[in-house]
C-alpha cells in the first residue's frame, strides 16, 4: 500500500503563488510515476501534471504549462506542485496520485494511478 497526504492549499489573490506538497508513504519502492490532478465544482477531476519518480521527467496539461512545476525531494519522499500566476479558473482542489504500474510512463488519465491522496483546496480570488 501507498499513502498520500497533500497539504499546503488556502487562498490566494489572483496572480499569487502557492506551493502544494505531497508526502508519500508506504511501499514507496513501488511507485514510479506521480502525478497531480484537479477538480473544480460541478467539473470532472482533469490532469495537472505529472514527474517519474527519478524527478528527471516531468508532463504538464497546456493549461498550467509555463506556470506550475512538479519536483521531487527524494530525501523526503515529497513530490511538490509549485503553482506560479494563479487564476481564478485555477481554483479547484488538487490532488496527488501515485502510479505503480513497472514503467515510467508519464501517464495522464485517473484510471492509470492506483493511489489518491485526499486533495488539498486551493482558492484564486479575483
Amino acid at each position: 500500500q501507498v499513502q498520500l497526504v497533500e497539504s499546503g492549499g488556502g487562498l490566494v489573490q489572483a496572480g499569487g503563488s502557492l506551493r502544494l506538497s505531497c508526502i508519500v508513504s508506504g511501499r514507496t519502492f513501488s511507485v514510479y510515476v506521480m502525478g497531480w490532478f484537479r477538480q473544480a465544482p460541478g467539473k470532472e477531476r482533469e490532469f495537472v501534471g505529472t514527474i517519474d519518480w527519478s524527478g528527471r521527467s516531468t508532463n504538464y496539461a497546456d493549461s498550467v504549462k509555463g506556470r506550475f512545476t512538479i519536483s521531487r525531494v527524494n530525501s523526503k519522499n515529497t513530490v511538490s506542485l509549485q503553482m506560479n500566476s494563479l487564476k481564478p479558473e485555477d481554483t479547484a482542489v488538487y490532488y496527488c496520485a501515485a502510479r505503480t504500474v513497472s514503467d515510467s510512463y508519464l501517464a495522464t488519465r485517473e484510471d492509470e494511478y492506483e493511489y489518491w491522496g485526499q486533495g488539498t483546496q486551493v482558492t484564486v480570488s479575483s
